[in-house]
């Protein structure tokens, strides 16, 4: 006599239109994101938020606790994540795009700001949702930074930004498809790439030596004038490189977009992350 028989998992219909993510949020993961963003957000920006009376205003500690701080809380943060869903063919996913991640990187790193990785970790959390994009863009940029040798206090710091970019990309509306989406893509693409070098100023200016008096981190100052100092700095700087990221990551999401988006979403439907196993009853013999 045969009972039920097992036919494995039964992956969802080509037409789906509910994407299946890899990484599902839960209330945890989610709430260990939020306090990470929270402390990120103050790391980045305590030269502009600090009390002009208090002492960290006056530190030249505050970025170095920062820096300590942060790999601490990358490395639960991601714990918890894949604590909360994060299976075996998740983790196959995500090694083999975070080590093209990482390859892409040294194609343009110090070449005028030109970072191609930055459009494939937009698509990627576009297809694979807020959670797997954060952790696919902190282990891309950690990978890349070791292949590079840009090992340094930066680190944790890009690691975080570039987690934000993947996660932001996952939280953007579902319903565009085709073009319409990837106009989206690119534009979001654009305003994270200079936002990723905006924020990524703020991690070194206050400590940078020799800036003139207009463009300099000033401690204690108010805020108007940090600010002021702040806008210049990124203007007299960075803004050549911001720019020219933006535009690669906007031209290769929409010259490559459609056919990296098609193949993402093919191997999530193979993958079957979300897939429920499913029983079928045999017809049982007569006595």
């Amino acid at each position: 006599m045969r009972g039920a028989e097992r036919t494995g998992p039964v992956p969802p219909p080509e037409s789906a239109t509910r994407p299946v993510r890899p990484i599902r949020l839960g209330p945890r993961s989610t709430a260990a994101l939020a306090l990470l963003s929270a402390i990120g957000l103050a790391a980045f920006g305590w030269p502009l938020l600090a009390d002009p009376g208090s002492g960290l205003a006056h530190s030249a500690d505050a970025p170095w606790l920062f820096a300590g701080l942060l790999p601490l809380l990358l490395a639960v943060v991601v714990a918890t994540i894949a604590d909360t869903g994060l299976d075996a063919k998740a983790i196959a996913m995500l090694g083999v795009l975070a080590a093209a991640g990482a390859a892409l990187r040294p194609l343009g790193a110090g070449t005028a700001g030109i970072e191609p990785m930055f459009f494939l970790i937009v698509l990627a959390g576009r297809v694979l949702g807020p959670g797997f994009g954060f952790v696919l863009g902190a282990l891309a940029m950690f990978a890349s930074a070791l292949l590079t040798g840009g090992v340094g206090p930066w680190m944790p710091f890009q690691m975080l930004s570039m987690g934000w970019v993947g996660m932001g990309s996952g939280l953007l509306p579902e319903r565009p498809r085709g073009r319409a989406e990837l106009t989206m893509l690119a534009g979001y693409g654009v305003v994270s790439s200079v936002l990723y070098g905006t924020i990524m100023n703020l991690q070194g200016w206050p400590y940078i030596g020799g800036l003139s008096s207009g463009i300099g981190y000033v401690p204690g100052a108010p805020l108007p004038e940090n600010l002021a100092h702040f806008t210049a700095y990124c203007l007299a700087t960075s803004l050549g490189w911001d720019l020219p990221r933006a535009a690669v990551t906007a031209v290769l999401t929409l010259a490559l977009g459609s056919p990296i988006l098609k193949a993402l979403r093919r191997a999530t439907r193979r993958a079957a992350f979300a897939a429920p196993v499913a029983f079928s009853e045999v017809d049982r013999p007569t006595l």
